[in-house]
């Protein structure tokens, strides 16, 4: 892809700095903490990304089911394209499939030319949806969300974040680590209105953005990915397809014991040198029992209730 070392400047002076969770650095933003690392392709990616009618974007806080969505999206939309015996996720991980827009395609101050990509083109973002790039936002493109309990999206993100520090760091405290994701300081943070936002947007626009539950997806991932997914994405499965199962092995194909036991996701690394291991984890809904105290787990419900029920929003506690 061409590139250019054109980046935009900031729309506002930033407002402080939070080193936080020690291997990410974030820095607040439009009330958001954003990752500093990151801070130059978020930049770039909100003002030079123009979004097709075509496009399909999926948008996530970080460890809430990202890697799996990718996976499911990428094969269902290319499913005409792509047998199981050859399939791209074979020997790709999934997110160099779908890769990331402000992480990835606009980071290290780059602008590349995706004019050229296949119809329809996949991204994912981590983004707000109040950061999210203008063309985005005023476009036709489809959006899918994908959110999780924050319990679980808490706990795997305190696992993922301290697998990132060198061998001899000491790992973030899970007290301290809590405190700080409660309090709002999470990477694209605060948990809640990164939620409400898209939880809102879907409310109004429902026909372009669809909002998911980890949760949910886990409990019945055939129904979500023929009766919402597919026919979303604007591929619904035939009658013949959903006679001959392509829906169930679509789902097996795609589970986290099947893309664990692939050589490139046990070995392989993301384009800027992340085992691709690390995005792998439990794969499972309720693992926060095995690692909150009660007190935690009350916290975060109380949290949860006073910021989300008000606008309909509830999760089902999975581990309860």
């Amino acid at each position: 892809m061409a590139t250019s070392n054109i980046v935009p400047e900031l729309e506002e002076p930033l407002s402080s700095i939070e080193k936080g969770w020690k291997s990410t650095h974030l820095t607040q933003y439009q009330g958001f903490w954003l990752p500093l690392k990151f801070l130059s392709g978020i930049m770039a990616c909100r003002e030079r990304f123009e979004a097709c009618k075509d496009d399909i974007i999926l948008n996530t806080t970080p460890k809430s089911g990202t890697t799996w969505l990718k996976a499911l999206t990428f094969t269902i939309s290319n499913r005409a394209r792509h047998d199981f015996h050859n399939h791209p996720l074979l020997t790709t991980n999934p997110h160099a499939l779908v890769p990331f827009l402000e992480l990835e395609l606009y980071a290290d101050e780059q602008i590349p030319d995706l004019t050229n990509l296949p119809s329809p083109r996949l991204f994912s973002l981590h983004l707000p949806y109040e950061l999210l790039p203008t063309s985005i936002i005023e476009s036709n493109c489809r959006i899918i969300y994908l959110c999780r309990n924050p319990k679980d999206t808490f706990v795997s993100l305190w696992h993922f974040l301290n697998n990132l520090l060198p061998e001899d760091e000491p790992p973030v405290p899970m007290e301290e680590a809590f405190e700080l994701f409660h309090g709002g300081i999470s990477p694209v943070g605060p948990f809640w209105e990164h939620l409400l936002g898209y939880w809102k947007a879907s409310l109004e626009r429902p026909e372009r953005i669809l909002f998911m539950k980890y949760e949910e997806l886990k409990e019945d991932p055939t129904f979500h990915c023929r009766r919402r997914l597919a026919e979303f994405l604007g591929f619904p499965f035939s009658i013949e397809e959903e006679r001959q199962g392509l829906v169930e092995k679509i789902e097996r194909f795609c589970s986290f014991e099947s893309l664990t036991s692939l050589e490139v996701n046990k070995s392989g690394k993301t384009r800027h040198g992340m085992p691709n291991k690390n995005f792998f984890r439990r794969g499972i809904a309720g693992d926060w029992k095995n690692h909150l105290t009660a007190e935690m787990s009350e916290k975060l419900d109380q949290l949860s209730q006073q910021k989300l029920e008000a606008f309909g929003l509830t999760f089902k506690d999975v581990g309860k």
